[in-house]
């Protein structure tokens, strides 16, 4: 075996919603793209706004190519980090500088730069499911361990009451997803406050800090007048995980910044340990030309108004079907529960219809199904009667 048995791990376990995508793009070759259904990929179907084109233009047009397109510091331009710290300090009351912002490759580039700082081998990093799945393999990059708090399927809000009973000396992160991705569930600042609670008590059990890293990509993706508390308003020893992904439509553009608060424990060294990490990682820096773009577009409102009606009608038209559907709060995801224990089952019932859906298992949240509707509008009208097709396998003609 040429590669590491690391690496041969995660190619095994490489993403199965790739797959699932791949798999709606073959099949489309075969029935047709318009006769496909695919909610497998939180791939934005909204536009980026128009802001993000005519700051492309202002900045090639203004300013020096080899500052456009040349390194800078580490951490990014100063300029767009002071921009990005004055912004957070006007939205949430926070007093964050310069110092305190990395700019970094999205948010998964500065997930990974948090875990390659913190984790030696062994080292546990604890995840409420449902979570990213992707987020096993980050914390496998560093020799890490996953270790999974079950889903208050109830509520859907984190489950702190077993919180404690997970936590060891190992225990060096958590990660929190806020709002979620795949339950679209926005954890309440009652639910972070009794966090910091449990980890005070289990810090002095320990001996050590737990960093909670909020990974917060879809931070704006929010409905019914629904508000993301921002986290280190609540939890102490915090570290914010930014992506301009989902607000502006950018994901393949791989820009975000990590926020680092002057309260968290040794934050002097953590801040220089991350600006290495972000080097180290081969990152280098982030995009150019889009820490530019970002810094014209922070005050960019995102299209709520698309996903909502997205949403509506795929929560409303399931759940008259006879689907139990946890109703988003944010972010653009429906979680679906299979109508069979096996999801699995329901997702191949699913793909003979040809509904595109992905199982839970990957979130750590067997029993459940994701439906990504950040998709156009009339797919979603399209794919209804074979959502009724598979609603009468199960449920017969009662709805």
């Amino acid at each position: 075996m040429v590669i590491s048995k690391n690496m041969e791990n995660l190619v095994a376990n490489s993403s199965v919603i790739r797959r699932l995508f791949e798999e709606g793009v073959e099949l489309a070759a075969v029935v047709g793209k318009e006769n496909v259904y695919d909610y497998s990929l939180g791939n934005p179907s909204v536009a980026p706004p128009a802001i993000v084109k005519q700051a492309i233009y202002n900045i090639l047009d203004s300013k020096d190519p080899n500052f456009i397109h040349g390194y800078m510091n580490n951490s990014g331009y100063e300029e767009v980090r002071d921009a990005v710290a004055e912004s957070l300090n006007k939205r949430f009351d926070t007093d964050f500088s310069r110092e305190s912002i990395i700019m970094t490759a999205g948010a998964a580039g500065a997930l990974n730069c948090i875990l390659r700082v913190l984790l030696n081998y062994k080292d546990e990093v604890i995840c409420f499911a449902p979570f990213f799945g992707e987020y096993r393999s980050y914390i496998s990059n560093f020799g890490g361990e996953t270790v999974v708090v079950p889903a208050d399927t109830k509520t859907f809000q984190l489950n702190l009451d077993v919180l404690d009973d997970y936590i060891t000396e190992k225990t060096k992160a958590i990660i929190v997803n806020n709002p979620n991705n795949p339950s679209g569930a926005v954890y309440s600042e009652e639910t972070l406050d009794k966090l910091q609670v449990i980890l005070e008590k289990a810090e002095a059990r320990i001996g050590h800090p737990i960093y909670v890293i909020s990974d917060e990509p879809y931070r704006e993706l929010v409905y019914d007048g629904a508000k993301v508390p921002f986290m280190t308003k609540h939890v102490i020893n915090c570290l914010v995980c930014y992506s301009f992904s989902k607000s502006l439509s950018l994901p393949g553009e791989r820009i975000g910044y990590l926020a680092i608060p002057k309260q968290i424990d040794a934050y002097e060294e953590m801040q220089s340990a991350l600006v290495v990490a972000n080097r180290c990682l081969g990152f280098i820096n982030a995009p150019s030309l889009f820490q530019l773009v970002a810094q014209q577009c922070l005050y960019e409102e995102t299209d709520i108004e698309t996903y909502d009606k997205n949403r509506q009608l795929l929560y409303n038209s399931l759940t008259e079907m006879g689907f139990e559907c946890v109703k988003p709060q944010g972010a653009f995801y429906l979680f679906v529960k299979s109508p069979t224990e096996d999801e699995k089952i329901f997702v191949q019932e699913a793909k003979k219809h040809n509904l595109i859906l992905v199982s839970a298992t990957t979130f750590g949240c067997p029993g459940y199904v994701r439906l990504a509707y950040c998709v156009p509008y009339d797919m979603i009208e399209r794919s209804l009667p074979a959502f009724k097709a598979v609603a009468e396998t199960y449920f017969g003609d009662k709805k």
